[in-house]
């Protein structure tokens, strides 16, 4: 939200007012949202993927596109002072030891094609953010891109049941049945529709509340079918650790549980591979703990950093290269190391990719820096509403990244919607939002 200050309440906008300056800048936002999170392959099992060689030309003009569609729109519409404000020194720092880790690839060309997307999405995630005048409007916008992938997901379930279901056919026949709708994997809708229904209490407290119920029951409607047992235990967890202490005006308790929740989750998972008390505790009362075997991707993972424990092997240089292509494979480990795509915990694969120094500051940007900001949101209502939603975004989000990674994955919507969680903790913190009375 570009503005600050209160704006006076107004009847409900004549539809002139979509043309308007602010009308066109919220539009463009929505549409940006709304592109980048269906994507430019919709309902195909790798429509969000690049090729290996990053030869992709659907991908390459749709986000060539929209990295030309955001630049313009933060230098027409955007002020100076609000986009400057979302670059601070810890995400120039993680940026910086990002694109190390490009020129560090085995592959530097094809690493900086893919980079390329990273950078893109987090632009994009960016201009989202600024581009509204108001709350009303970046309700809008929420409005918009949830009922148009939404929509498209609950339509795809009955026009393309092959696409937009995981089928027998399908390379996990085990997961035949579950729903993933616009999206690749079951994996990566269920987290998304987790985002929307935070966004749809997010709207039925600021006085959206007809589109907020709708919006929120869709999302966790479509989030059980969808199979996540992760992700639909993590949605109250998220939704009770950031409401509860604010409704009893606790606010200070919500970062002290994320803290603990972040803290406890790391020992729960990595913890039992890598922290020798806690790994004897596990195997003497959790024997069959393993997580789907990931235990075994990141005991290999550990072993292969402590090679490379400062640099990393570098970016799109680990998982799914020859490097590993070329390991052996003992016959008693879970899953084969050869074939898999990421290590299934996005903080270990930062430091597998990038180096431990990466993975310090990475802790700092993404889980340290968003608690200073949600501590430092100006007491008003609309701040505060806002700036729960984010926090419900990043808590739920960083927490499934112990298992589950996705941490600079080019267009990957659940670390778009990530993005869009800390850039906006920061947003909110620095500046109040201006008032509007919702339109009905």
């Amino acid at each position: 939200m570009s503005s600050i200050g209160s704006l006076r309440r107004t009847e409900r906008a004549p539809l002139s007012a979509v043309f308007t300056r602010d009308g066109v800048a919220t539009a463009i936002a929505a549409l940006l949202f709304t592109v980048i999170i269906v994507s430019f392959r919709p309902f195909q099992p790798a429509g969000a993927e690049l090729t290996g060689d990053g030869g992709d030309i659907v991908n390459q003009l749709g986000f060539g596109s929209l990295g030309v569609v955001s630049i313009f729109s933060l230098m027409a519409f955007a002020e100076p002072r609000v986009v400057r404000s979302l670059l601070s020194p810890s995400w120039l720092l993680m940026l910086g030891f990002f694109m190390f880790s490009v020129v560090m690839a085995t592959d530097p060309s094809s690493a900086m094609r893919a980079a390329s997307f990273t950078l893109i999405g987090i632009l994009t995630m960016a201009t989202i953010l600024v581009l509204p005048r108001d709350a009303e409007a970046f309700s809008s916008v929420i409005i918009f891109t949830a009922c148009v992938v939404m929509g498209l997901s609950y339509v795809g379930l009955f026009v393309f049941p092959n696409e937009a279901l995981h089928t027998v056919n399908s390379t996990e026949p085990e997961h035949a049945g579950l729903w993933r709708g616009v999206f690749t994997h079951k994996n990566i809708a269920g987290p998304i529709m987790a985002c929307f229904s935070f966004a749809g209490l997010y709207l039925f407290r600021r006085g959206r509340r007809k589109a907020g119920i709708v919006i929120f029951c869709a999302a966790m409607i479509f989030m059980f079918h969808t199979g996540s047992k992760t992700t639909a235990g993590l949605v109250p967890f998220s939704i009770l650790i950031v409401m509860f202490p604010s409704l009893m005006g606790m606010r200070l308790g919500t970062p002290i549980l994320f803290a603990l929740a972040i803290i406890g989750t790391a020992v729960g998972t990595l913890g039992i591979v890598f922290l020798p008390p806690v790994k004897h505790l596990a195997a003497v009362y959790f024997p069959d703990l393993t997580y789907t075997g990931r235990t075994t991707l990141w005991e290999f993972a550990g072993s292969m950093l402590a090679k490379k424990p400062w640099t990393g092997y570098g970016y799109e240089s680990f998982w799914g290269t020859p490097l590993l292509l070329n390991q052996d494979q003992p016959f008693d480990r879970p899953w084969d190391i050869r074939t898999i795509v990421h290590g299934h915990d996005g903080y270990l694969d930062i430091a597998v990719l990038m180096g431990i120094s990466a993975l310090c500051v990475a802790v700092y940007t993404f889980l340290i820096a968003p608690l200073r900001d949600y501590m430092r949101i100006p007491l008003r209502k609309e701040n505060i509403y806002l700036g729960d939603f984010f926090m419900m975004v990043v808590l739920f989000t960083a927490l499934n990244a112990f298992l589950e990674s996705f941490f600079f994955h080019r267009g990957d919507p659940v670390w778009l919607f990530f993005v869009l969680g800390v850039l906006g903790l920061r947003q909110v913190s620095l500046r109040p939002i201006a008032v509007r009375e919702p339109s009905r």
